[in-house]
């Protein structure tokens, strides 16, 4: 895992996107599939020896890691935000069950539905450690001199919360992925798209996505025009029971016309989020 510092105030430790590289197995598995193949990055803002920790990553190694990294750093008191509550970003949990883990009623709600799966997957998550402080609504953060304000959006989860910071930096969890969401909640994607045009209206200058290019990231993040290449490739993807024949292309043929616009890069292992995405939206599966 590589420790990343975008600015002087956030650290980024990411992993993945190593090509012919497995963490985990061979066979599937949603550490692999859905998280190191496509790049995966936690986040923590530190001011001082206060930390927020936004997400505990994908394993317990990863976010030994991070309570390490922040330790050296001389940071003693930590706090820990889930952006939502898929594997990928919860699987770290148990390092920092002694601490503040924040999370939506909805975030809390999902994980007591799905506790028995996540605890049953391979890899497993046992034990899935629970959020113990949940917000009710939007609500301002204070690390050590900094304030930070969380957000709900429902983007790629129901209940998806992002972090604002008052320099127009946004933490988007996996609200925005480079380069195309993963569709988890195809029957949502209307709401989805409302709420990525009022994300649009915010005073927003860098993305830091928790998956995305590790080059972009360590250089600043992702220009705000991000936002709005995830909706025109929501928008396509809406229109493709319309239009079957899009359905068939390939992810660098069928988003040719957002990739040209330059915010995103095309990046090969998407090929087959985007045709599970298609799949989804023809045939809507249940979420995860």
């Amino acid at each position: 895992m590589r420790v990343l510092r975008p600015y002087p105030h956030v650290l980024a430790f990411y992993d993945g996107r190593i090509d012919g590289v497995r963490a985990y197995s061979s066979e599937p598995n949603w550490l692999d599939d859905g998280a190191y193949a496509l790049g995966i990055c936690s986040y923590a803002i530190v001011d001082g020896a206060e930390a927020l920790v936004y997400d505990t990553h994908i394993s317990l190694a990863h976010a030994r890691l991070i309570r390490s990294t922040l330790a050296a750093q001389g940071v003693s008191s930590i706090r820990v935000l889930l952006s939502h509550w898929h594997d990928d970003h919860v699987a770290g949990n148990e390092v920092f069950a002694d601490c503040e883990i924040i999370a939506s009623a909805r975030t809390l709600e999902a994980l007591r539905a799905h506790k028995e799966k996540m605890e049953n997957a391979a890899p497993p998550i046992k034990p899935l450690i629970m959020p113990n402080h949940i917000l009710d609504g939007d609500m301002t953060l204070h690390i050590g001199k900094m304030s930070v304000e969380v957000r709900h959006v429902d983007i790629h989860s129901f209940d998806a919360a992002v972090l604002v910071l008052p320099d127009g930096l946004l933490l988007a969890g996996d609200t925005l992925e480079d380069p195309i969401t993963y569709v988890d909640e195809p029957s949502r994607l209307n709401i989805h798209l409302a709420d990525l045009e009022r994300m649009a209206g915010w005073n927003i200058q860098r993305i830091l996505p928790n998956h995305g290019d590790a080059d972009i990231i360590a250089a600043g993040g992702y220009e705000a025009s991000f936002i709005d290449a995830t909706s025109r490739y929501v928008e396509a993807l809406l229109a493709v029971p319309d239009k079957p024949e899009t359905g068939a292309q390939d992810l660098k043929t069928f988003a040719a016309h957002i990739f040209a616009a330059g915010a995103i890069t095309y990046f090969a292992p998407y090929e087959s989020v985007h045709q599970r995405n298609v799949r989804s939206v023809l045939t809507p599966v249940k979420p995860r």
